[in-house]
């Protein structure tokens, strides 16, 4: 089986025989790193306070201070895994400024080797720990890339907003894992059974696979300011806080692609994602698919509180506009 390798078709990277002097070595070998005060504490502070001032802002009913209110009837909508992604959020403006940060920016550009970079539009999460209605979730290890891509991977990550330390809520990665993944596709499943989703769960007998191969979970810690990347083929998950956690997690989902990777149709179809102020997976480029606008209730009726734009729009410069796809470099 022939190595899988990080940046197939970048200048940066395009061989296991080349290799580089900085944290780029870090993450094509173990799957993912984290890149320390990508900004700096008191803006990731600031970052992070806006974010819970944006969930505080569908009612008074929900007290940030008081865990008794953190439960759903008093949340906006979102997924089991505490992310939200409905609301326009995407694009509020304090999101597309955490994108914009040079340290963000500066560090995918690094990667890649060009900073005519594609921004996802991608989610909040916001975990408010041992919240009293519903039960910690357990672990969910996947990766979020299909089988059916051959090659080139995609890059995710988030600006860590608030501490992440061992008992915090924060990612679980298998490190290492990433290397392993077509060997596994190849050997352990059928190609008929394999989807265009970039999205494959693994079972616990899935994982002893891996585990008898070395890899094993490792808990991520980060502070506020670090960003932390990982390959969208590196086995992880979104660890739930521990019993004696207070820390409410806050993070903002980042991952930037080369312009150059993304063909015309992708484009027009970001453009018009934009447009609407919707939201999409991780992947900047490819496989461009709007996540539903419309925030549905657990009863199935559309959430009254729900928006169609973002409460405070974002400013929109040339670099925004390049970036979001709509704008050609």
């Amino acid at each position: 089986m022939s190595q899988t390798v990080l940046l197939t078709d970048s200048a940066v990277i395009d061989s296991p025989s080349i290799q580089t002097s900085d944290w780029r070595n870090d993450l094509q070998r173990d799957g993912y790193y984290v890149v320390k005060g990508a900004i700096p504490p008191e803006r990731a502070t600031q970052y992070r306070q806006q974010s819970l001032d944006w969930l505080s802002s569908f009612g008074t009913a929900l007290n940030i201070n008081d865990p008794s209110t953190w439960t759903a009837s008093n949340l906006p909508v979102h997924s089991k895994f505490n992310l939200f992604k409905h609301y326009a959020v995407s694009h509020e403006r304090f999101m597309w400024e955490v994108r914009m940060e040079p340290g963000v920016l500066g560090a995918f550009a690094h990667l890649w080797g060009t900073d005519e970079l594609l921004s996802s539009f991608d989610s909040l999460n916001v975990t408010l720990p041992n919240r009293i209605d519903k039960p910690r979730n357990e672990s969910w290890e996947h990766i979020d890339q299909s089988p059916l891509r051959d090659g080139r991977c995609c890059v995710q990550g988030f600006v860590n907003l608030s501490r992440a330390g061992p008992e915090d809520g924060g990612l679980v990665v298998y490190p290492g894992s990433h290397n392993l993944v077509e060997e596994f596709f190849a050997t352990q499943t059928e190609k008929r059974s394999w989807s265009e989703n970039d999205f494959f769960p693994f079972s616990s007998q899935q994982l002893e696979w891996f585990k008898t191969r070395g890899c094993q979970p490792l808990k991520v810690c980060a502070e506020p300011g670090d960003l932390v990347l990982w390959d969208s083929r590196t086995i992880h998950y979104g660890g739930e806080p521990g019993p004696a956690s207070r820390e409410i997690r806050s993070v903002i989902y980042v991952a930037y692609a080369p312009a150059s990777w993304a063909v015309p149709a992708a484009l027009k179809i970001k453009t018009g994602i934009f447009e609407r102020w919707g939201a999409t997976s991780h992947w900047p480029h490819t496989n461009i698919r709007a996540i539903d606008l419309k925030a549905m209730l657990p009863n199935g009726e559309r959430d009254p509180r729900d928006r169609e734009e973002p409460l405070v729009k974002p400013i929109l410069t040339d670099k925004l506009l390049k970036l979001a796809g709509v704008v050609s470099y």
